[in-house]
């Protein structure tokens, strides 16, 4: 009787916190299968100076697949296929191919290639509104984890903005426009066929 009244006290302490940026991530996850958005990226170092600002393209397919086309101020190519992870450069004639897995540990984007649970690799905080949308903090469960922590903010349920902040302090921040929740997206943008001559450089797997 002692063990049943502890779980439903914790029950009801999930069930309080859970404010307007969880039910606008939980939505957002929840009915989510493909996803399209223009992206401007932004580096950040320890003392909060830029130290790069970039713009592109992103896809993302469920499960397991994602694109990122960087359009300014060079052009790069970051594809998830399921499988593995590929980081394509043109300029270079050179592409390297990670395997999936391994590549995408420790980073935030299992959160929106998986329908697992969140909960089971992170800790989430309600931040409350700021300048006009929802803002959530995601701790990693993981010890070893390379983040300390991730900031998402939501309009309704739209996500329009993604902060990951690593263990040496440095800050990538997302801003996201111009989204389109579950449109039609071909998987052959999943693919990529390089000519024949580039240089193709496998990593740990």
């Amino acid at each position: 009787m002692r063990l049943l009244f502890a779980l439903i006290l914790a029950l009801a302490s999930t069930l309080a916190s859970a404010g307007p940026g969880r039910e606008a991530l939980d939505k957002f996850l929840g009915e989510l299968t493909t996803l399209e958005a223009r992206f401007e990226q932004a580096v950040l170092d320890t003392e909060n100076a830029r130290q790069g600002l970039f713009h592109g393209i992103f896809h993302l397919k469920r499960p397991g697949r994602f694109r990122w086309d960087y359009l300014e101020p060079e052009k790069r190519l970051i594809i998830a296929d399921g499988d593995n992870l590929w980081l394509i450069e043109s300029d270079l004639e050179q592409i390297t191919r990670f395997g999936q897995d391994f590549a995408l540990r420790n980073t935030p984007a299992p959160l929106f290639l998986s329908s697992d649970p969140i909960d089971e690799s992170f800790q989430v905080i309600e931040l409350g509104e700021r300048r006009g949308m929802q803002w959530l903090e995601l701790l990693p469960r993981e010890a070893d984890s390379d983040l300390v922590r991730i900031l998402l903010a939501f309009n309704g349920d739209s996500l329009r903005q993604l902060e990951l902040v690593d263990t040496f302090g440095q800050v990538t921040r997302f801003s996201f426009f111009e989204i389109r929740k579950n449109p039609p997206v071909e998987d052959e943008l999943f693919t990529f066929d390089a000519p024949s001559n580039w240089d193709i450089i496998t990593e740990n797997n």
